[in-house]
């Protein structure tokens, strides 16, 4: 892409997104997603109910009274976004492409965690790890970000979830909150590396994908193309059970995908390509409060 081409492209974005965090989710994605846990803030005289195990003993010898430490909730985040980079990202057969949703999701969530003064990072991930950018704060790097998101070509066409997941495990060392965005398409089963990487962190699903993928039109024979392997193949459409056998194997795929979430304890959402995905990140935020 034209370097001219991509400002703009991202200056497009930064619009339409940075205007969704705020109007939108400004109070949502703040009681959502919560602090790492509570810090220490100051230290008071012991009152009546006050729970024992919070005594500052050093401060209570010193002046002969009990005192009590005080906490708050320690309210910055460091958010990682785990971005799908593969070859099946490029597919849509309504008016958007799977790559533009889950660049605008991505960019939104970006703007989202700013505003609420957190860092924020992103893992592009194929089969391998394309790229690592590590959280920081501030608008030039969020742009930096959606510049990447526009505009990033993978070294591999194929998928591995799992890596991404074990890669985020190993080099992001405090808890964190992760937005895994993918179609999931993975031949793999990333089952365990989600559940070890939502014990460490908050670690949030994201499916992205479209319509055609989970049914298939009759329209006589179709030529179909395996984005990330690049097989091809005809298959007759118009055949009731040929888009029967399609379907079952799509739901199959989702409840094995849904089951690896609920096993792994991952909040999750779906999103399709021609839906709106402001109503699924809300639903999404609301499930969690």
């Amino acid at each position: 892409m034209e370097t001219s081409e991509l400002l703009k492209k991202v200056r497009q974005i930064e619009i339409k997104t940075r205007g969704l965090s705020r109007n939108i989710f400004a109070g949502q994605y703040h009681s959502a997603f919560k602090g790492r846990g509570m810090a220490f803030s100051e230290v008071r005289e012991y009152q009546f109910g006050d729970d024992i195990r919070d005594i500052d003993w050093n401060v209570t010898a010193r002046y002969a009274r009990p005192y009590v430490k005080v906490f708050e909730e320690e309210r910055e985040l460091t958010v990682m976004l785990l971005i799908d980079v593969s070859g099946s990202r490029e597919f849509g057969t309504a008016s958007v492409m799977k790559t533009e949703i889950i660049t605008e999701i991505a960019a939104t969530l970006a703007f989202s965690a700013i505003q609420n003064n957190d860092k924020i990072g992103v893992i592009f991930f194929s089969d391998k790890v394309e790229k690592f950018i590590p959280p920081q704060k501030g608008k030039k790097h969020i742009l930096y970000i959606i510049r990447e998101l526009i505009d990033f070509h993978p070294d591999d066409q194929e998928t591995d979830i799992s890596q991404a997941l074990k890669y985020l495990t190993n080099a992001i060392k405090k808890r964190c909150t992760a937005f895994l965005i993918s179609d999931f398409i993975d031949k793999g089963d990333f089952k365990d590396a989600l559940t070890i990487a939502n014990r460490k962190h908050d670690v949030v699903a994201i499916q992205v994908y479209d319509r055609r993928e989970a049914e298939l039109p009759a329209v006589g024979l179709m030529k179909i193309k395996d984005a990330e392997t690049g097989m091809e193949r005809w298959i007759d459409t118009s055949s009731a059970r040929v888009r029967q056998v399609y379907k079952e194997w799509w739901e199959k795929r989702q409840t094995k995908m849904n089951d690896s979430f609920k096993k792994s304890r991952v909040d999750s959402v779906s999103v399709r390509t021609e839906d709106d995905y402001v109503k699924a990140l809300i639903a999404l935020f609301q499930k969690r409060n």
